[in-house]
């Protein structure tokens, strides 16, 4: 693993390098552009510390993999894009329903379909939080820089730790293939099975530590055996597995915010909210609301500063984050909404928000 220090990483790279010191010790996967140097740096890697590294035949398998790693005590990751992501839906939901703590890398890319498979994109935000069926939430986090990615990427295995869930980081094609400096801190938190109590989280008990132990996606109690046609039982897990990602949002919400008092508020986050920094310091009356937490919706940060103000949303994309943006700042009296899409491939300038202000 690294040793604490400065080093000058690719996106994919330093990813990887997180995945390890967070204690990740199996990797599934299957080569995706602009995903497959994580791939190829964790085939590398997880040999020289003792992991288990597994090129798949596709994605379906590969989720299906560090799923089953996840079930025998092991912490798992893959990572894909676009098309890939769009085959592991089935199985993110079914982890959130058999409560699994797995973490997937969502390197974006230009879609829908194959679409522009080595350009910069952020259509998949509503996708990783709405994309398999049912009533489920999953833990989302954003970096908007090669230092995040990489302390994000620990934060993503301690969220699905601490919350036996699916925690995705968005990453994209630009962020992915960017190096830039990281700092390796001296010390780590790094948060294992079981180590934090949680409401509404049950232990985590793995396969062969001493219990039997039932797994499965139907509706199921709390020992785990299917009971399909009960309407409580259905109402009282699924509620469950709701309300442990919505009702502990505080906790798990993490944002980056500038100027609150300002009068107009640009919303933005990973690498499109970079373009805000340069116009913040130009304009005094101009703050920013980065999420590093998409999802759940850091609405416990944002209900304080949006009262009167007018906000400007940037994203990649044509139709993503606005909407709850939009339905949040009107619940707590944000008087006009902007938005700045940028999709094509173009990375969001400055000059775009400029025109607007």
């Amino acid at each position: 693993m690294l040793t604490p220090g400065r080093y000058f990483l690719a996106g994919n790279v330093a990813t990887a390098e997180a995945a390890l010191l967070a204690g990740c010790r199996f990797y599934a996967g299957y080569p995706i552009t602009p995903s497959s140097e994580l791939m190829e740096h964790m085939a590398k890697r997880m040999v020289e510390e003792n992991g288990v590294f597994i090129q798949m035949e596709d994605e379906l398998s590969a989720i299906s993999a560090i799923i089953g790693a996840a079930w025998t005590g092991k912490k798992a990751m893959t990572a894909t894009s676009g098309p890939g992501f769009s085959l592991m839906q089935e199985n993110i939901g079914y982890a959130a329903m058999t409560e699994t703590p797995i973490v997937i890398v969502d390197v974006m890319r230009g879609g829908p379909s194959t679409g522009q498979p080595t350009i910069v994109a952020q259509g998949d935000v509503l996708q990783s939080r709405f994309g398999s069926h049912g009533d489920y939430e999953t833990i989302v986090l954003s970096p908007n820089s090669v230092q995040e990615l990489f302390d994000l990427t620990i934060r993503a295995f301690n969220l699905a730790a601490m919350f036996r869930n699916p925690v995705i980081v968005l990453s994209d094609a630009e962020l992915a293939h960017m190096v830039e400096k990281v700092e390796v801190p001296k010390s780590v938190e790094l948060i294992d099975f079981n180590q934090i109590e949680i409401d509404m989280v049950p232990s985590f008990v793995p396969l062969g530590y001493g219990f039997r132990v039932a797994v499965t996606g139907l509706t199921h109690n709390f020992k785990g055996y299917p009971i399909t046609n009960d309407v409580k039982v259905h109402r009282e897990l699924v509620t469950r597995l709701v309300n442990k990602i919505i009702k502990n949002e505080p906790l798990i919400s993490d944002v980056e915010i500038i100027n609150p008092d300002a009068d107009t508020i640009i919303v933005s986050y990973g690498i499109a909210s970079r373009a805000a920094y340069p116009v913040i310091r130009r304009h005094k009356n101009v703050g920013l609301f980065r999420p590093r937490t998409l999802w759940p919706f850091p609405e416990s940060k944002f209900k304080d500063i949006v009262r009167g103000k007018r906000i400007i949303t940037l994203e990649m994309n044509l139709r993503g984050y606005a909407m709850e943006v939009e339905r949040l700042g009107r619940k707590y009296g944000a008087v006009d909404f902007k938005t700045i899409n940028i999709i094509g491939g173009e990375v969001p300038k400055p000059s775009h928000i400029e025109e607007v202000l």
